[in-house]
């Protein structure tokens, strides 16, 4: 029976709401099928606009030609079926296929020029605004380093706005990239930075414009400027769509201003961007920028290993030759497309940007340190004023695991009428991460003075939290194993403690540590369970039934966690197996708790790591499990990724018929 038109643009809008990739692509796939074959007619333009959209952020970009030619077949046979939207929605895509075929140097010259020439006619019959062609032609001329490119970029900065211009953030990102591109730094620096401090946001904004901004301030010498635009751009990185060639000037940019770790270490943790992209034009930025990282690194670190999938180097020496191999006939092919030299001209540039260092202080707790004037604390520097179990346990901590950990609600007194107290509330409404970092660390001395040392553990931890999370794990592990070590000597309860060293552990780990995670987890796991052994089931005088049944529930809890924290750990160090036994037993305690979100994660994780230890077939399984776990909460951003990791499972197993039924699960 055929759905009505509500109920088809329902199933696509849902499509239209789920994160890119494999999952969505094909359940795009099937609703276009399903609606040009069954109809309702009403709804195709919709259909065939939401594959073009599913198709266009992923590596599979290429694939949306075709059902865009489709859409524009349909405009030209029945415009009456296409609402405001879907014209709307056409004619935009009009923009995403000039800039796709662009990025494709096997595209040829008169293709792109016809394309864009259609483009325009079709805007002036239907009496749009020329803003998006004046974009799309001035981006064409300038791909091809032509004649007339400073003309087609004055025509269109000039041009009045419309309904197609790019967005706010979109547009002086596009120019800026130009200005840089043609020596005109300092007004490019000050076009982008503008449009941060406005607050304008999109898809890949404002990552991406933060980490062109990054760089833009690194050649200008601003080193402070460069710090804190780095660590807002580390911030924003996950929440954009497309972050391949963000993360590699993050790359570039620690390589330059002298953190070989930090530059590494973000290498490793997107090691797809280096082999997988949407187009050959996006492989270019990304590998030339890593380039320019290697080239830097290479000097110091040559012989320092690398571990990234698919790429056949196994040190940053090897690496570098690597990239600067794949990047020379892709920068060839666009140049004998354009009949330029253009992109040998920017490897040139790129290359001569090894040479441009300043060294630029990045560690959060360190400017945090400055600012609170508080000297340099870590493990190895404890005050001898510190009574000697305090002295013992910091000598001896261990910082250990998973990142986002909240450690709201594990602090200890927090009155706002002593000093403690004003500084935590301080911290707490600082919008700035290095001055919120030093009212943190204020309030961890001033209570370590009063020898609240629980207090002072707390506040230790919530600084090093703030460092993690942006990047600064060399500030952040030696800050973590310090408020733990003065959480243990305060006899702070070991389920409180808990939070705290599962927030380290991430830190940790990301440092290259993992065995010592590992560690720290299983310990305090231990230090869990002992306390629990201590503490009788049933109310004592000193303790209601009421407060003995959340006490047991927090604690059951703690320990739930930290055996999920302690299997992540162990996927992360490359120990699938025992991971997934783990995970599949952490994720049945989850269930029988009654959280059924925390079980599909769990369940995840045991399918991810079968897959990583080369069983597939045992994956699927609790991979079903998760998309069952999260289709019954509602979380559709993590319903979708799963059921990406199923699909591609189930194909690559030769499983397609199990795989479509899986992405049609997803559409009502």
């Amino acid at each position: 029976m055929t759905r009505t038109l509500d109920e088809a643009n329902r199933a696509v809008s849902t499509i239209m709401s789920m994160p890119y990739g494999v999952a969505r692509s094909a359940a795009a796939e099937q609703e276009a099928a399903r609606i040009t074959a069954e109809g309702p007619d009403e709804a195709r333009a919709y259909a065939l606009f939401a594959l073009v959209d599913s198709y266009t952020s992923t590596p599979e970009a290429e694939k949306a030609f075709l059902p865009f030619t489709q859409l524009l077949r349909w405009w030209d046979s029945h415009p009456e079926l296409f609402d405001g939207s879907d014209t709307h929605s056409l004619f935009w895509s009009f923009k995403w296929m000039v800039g796709l075929l662009a990025r494709f140097p096997s595209v040829p010259t008169a293709q792109l020029d016809a394309t864009l020439d259609d483009m325009e006619r079709r805007y002036a019959l239907a009496g749009n605004g020329t803003s998006a062609v004046a974009g799309e032609r001035f981006a064409w001329l300038r791909a091809q380093g032509a004649p007339g490119t400073e003309e087609a970029y004055r025509t269109w900065i000039t041009t009045p706005r419309d309904s197609f211009s790019d967005c706010a953030a979109c547009l002086p990102a596009g120019q800026a990239e130009y200005l840089a591109e043609t020596g005109r730094v300092r007004e490019a620096a000050d076009v982008v930075s503008a449009a941060v401090a406005s607050g304008a946001t999109c898809g890949d904004e404002p990552a991406g414009m933060e980490s062109l901004l990054e760089l833009l301030l690194l050649d200008l010498g601003d080193a402070s400027g460069a710090a804190a635009v780095h660590r807002s751009a580390t911030s924003h990185l996950d929440a954009a769509v497309s972050k391949e060639v963000a993360a590699s000037r993050h790359v570039e940019f620690l390589a330059r201003t002298g953190h070989p770790e930090r530059a590494l270490r973000l290498l490793h943790t997107y090691p797809e961007h280096l082999t997988v992209s949407d187009s050959p034009g996006e492989r270019l930025a990304v590998l030339t920028h890593v380039a320019v990282a290697t080239g830097v690194l290479r000097e110091t670190h040559a012989d320092t290993p690398v571990d990234l999938a698919a790429v056949p180097a196994r040190t940053v020496a090897e690496l570098d030759t690597w990239a600067r191999a794949e990047i020379a006939p892709i920068a060839r092919a666009f140049d004998a497309r354009h009949g330029t030299d253009r992109h040998a001209r920017l490897l040139d540039a790129a290359w001569a940007r090894q040479a441009r260092r300043l060294p630029v202080e990045l560690g959060v707790l360190a400017a945090a340190e400055r600012a609170a004037a508080v000297p340099g604390a870590t493990p190895d520097t404890i005050p001898d004023t510190m009574p000697d179990a305090l002295a013992t346990s910091l000598a001896g901590a261990d910082a250990a695991s998973p990142a986002g950990v909240d450690l709201a609600g594990v602090t200890g007194p927090r009155l706002d009428a002593d000093p403690v107290g004003a500084a935590l509330a301080r911290a707490e409404g600082e919008p700035d991460p290095v001055e919120a970092s030093a009212a943190y660390l204020t309030a961890a001395r001033l209570a370590e003075e009063a020898g609240r040392l629980e207090d002072a553990g707390f506040a230790l931890a919530e600084a090093a939290q703030v460092a993690a999370t942006l990047g600064d794990d060399e500030g952040a592990v030696p800050a973590f194993a310090r408020a733990v070590g003065l959480l243990r000597a305060a006899g702070t309860d070991p389920s409180h403690v808990g939070p705290v060293v599962r927030a380290a552990a991430a830190a940790q780990a990301r440092a290259g540590d993992v065995d010592a995670a590992l560690a720290a987890v299983e310990r305090v796991h231990d230090d869990v369970a002992r306390a629990t052994r201590g503490v009788p089931d049933a109310p004592t005088p000193a303790m209601s039934e009421e407060l003995a049944a959340r006490r047991a529930a927090f604690v059951a809890a703690e320990e739930r966690q930290l055996r999920d924290v302690h299997a992540r750990l162990l996927a992360t160090a490359g120990r699938h197996a025992e991971a997934a036994r783990q995970a599949e037993s952490v994720a049945e305690e989850f269930g029988r708790a009654g959280l059924p979100f925390d079980a599909a994660h769990a369940f995840w994780l045991a399918g991810s790591a079968l897959r990583a230890a080369g069983d597939a077939t045992a994956a699927v399984d609790p991979l079903r499990a998760a998309l069952e776990g999260l289709a019954a909460t509602g979380a559709r951003a993590d319903l979708a990724s799963v059921a990406d990791e199923l699909v591609g499972t189930l194909r690559g197993l030769g499983r397609t018929e199990e795989a479509d039924a899986v992405a049609a699960s997803l559409v009502p």
